[in-house]
């Protein structure tokens, strides 16, 4: 295997190396818990990726969709690593571009009501 920005690369080398995950043990994990899809499909962390590959990440609320276009084993600068992939990601949409609801500067804490009625509107579910 030659050594270049075209060679394959192990998957949680290459999201370790590309700074997506702050250690390699964190990119392995997330492909473990099948947070790493390449055509849809859950990865294990030894799946070569090479340029062309297009891998999802879930993150919490979002969605990362990068396509690679150089590979790295090894860990790279900032400036560096965001040559080596193309971001597809979707626009975000932020909770303050929805129109969610704000209390009054200092209005006090939200009753046990308005408080369920806010968790509704933002998504959240009650853990059972």
């Amino acid at each position: 295997m030659t050594d270049g920005p075209l060679s394959p690369v192990r998957a949680d080398a290459w999201l370790w190396s590309v700074r997506m995950f702050k250690t390699r043990s964190a990119a392995t994990d997330a492909c473990r818990a099948g947070k790493i899809k390449i055509a849809g499909e859950s990865v294990k962390p030894s799946v070569n990726v090479v340029p062309g590959t297009r891998i999802s990440i879930s993150r919490p609320g979002h969605v990362v969709i990068l396509e690679v276009v150089h590979t790295h084993a090894k860990r790279v600068g900032a400036p560096v690593a965001q040559r080596a992939y193309r971001d597809l990601s979707p626009e975000q949409i932020k909770p303050r571009d929805v129109g969610l609801p704000m209390r009054e500067r200092g209005a006090g804490r939200p009753t046990k009501r308005e408080r369920r009625q806010l968790e509704l509107l933002r998504g959240y579910t009650k853990n059972e």
